[in-house]
């Protein structure tokens, strides 16, 4: 396989678990303890394990963090696991957040300052609404970025309810109005 020359350059018999995901193949990122990857880069690190369980012959269990000398899991192989699970739930949840609000297009020029504005394929995201663009705060992460709501209809979620507001998704309490740009505008521009 194409990974087969980084093998080549692994130390024969060495957990070097972690080093595929940090891309650190020194002395000190050759280790097994991967308890300080964040769930993100644990999903790839499931991503090279599907990939070789498909691509090379199974020959033997490294004994070592994640295999006892008998061939059973150990504890740590569990947390890597919780720690997969954390990262696939929270990628369920940011595509599912990407679907509802759609990132802006966006440019940057130091004459005109900032751009942005929606399509109905912004953010790679193809729909038949195009939105308005706002201030997304997602709690528990730094900052903001701009994306497209929908603005009229039902609440996502609340789909089939009769009684609401027509007012789409602009009512979510995580999202803020650019200043000085029109509430309803699909673009927005904003000097520097």
């Amino acid at each position: 396989g194409p990974a087969g020359g980084w093998l080549g350059a692994c130390p024969a018999g060495k957990d070097a678990t972690r080093a595929f995901v940090t891309g650190d193949f020194s002395p000190t990122g050759l280790v097994d303890d991967v308890s300080e990857l964040s769930p993100l880069e644990m999903l790839t690190l499931q991503s090279w394990l599907s990939f070789y369980s498909s691509n090379y012959v199974f020959v033997g269990k490294l004994v070592g963090r994640f295999y006892d000398e008998n061939g059973a899991p150990t504890e740590a192989l569990r947390q890597a696991e919780a720690a997969i699970e954390e990262g696939l739930k929270f990628k369920a949840e940011s595509d599912q957040r990407k679907q509802q609000f759609p990132p802006c297009n966006s440019e940057w020029s130091s004459a005109g300052g900032s751009r942005f504005w929606c399509s109905k394929q912004s953010g790679g995201v193809n729909r038949d609404w195009i939105g308005v663009p706002r201030k997304l705060y997602i709690p528990g992460s730094r900052g903001s970025h701009c994306v497209c709501v929908r603005p009229t209809g039902p609440p996502s979620g609340q789909l089939d309810s009769p009684e609401h507001r027509d007012r789409g998704d602009l009512d979510n309490p995580h999202l803020e109005e650019y200043k000085g740009c029109h509430p309803l505008a699909e673009w927005c521009v904003l000097k520097t």
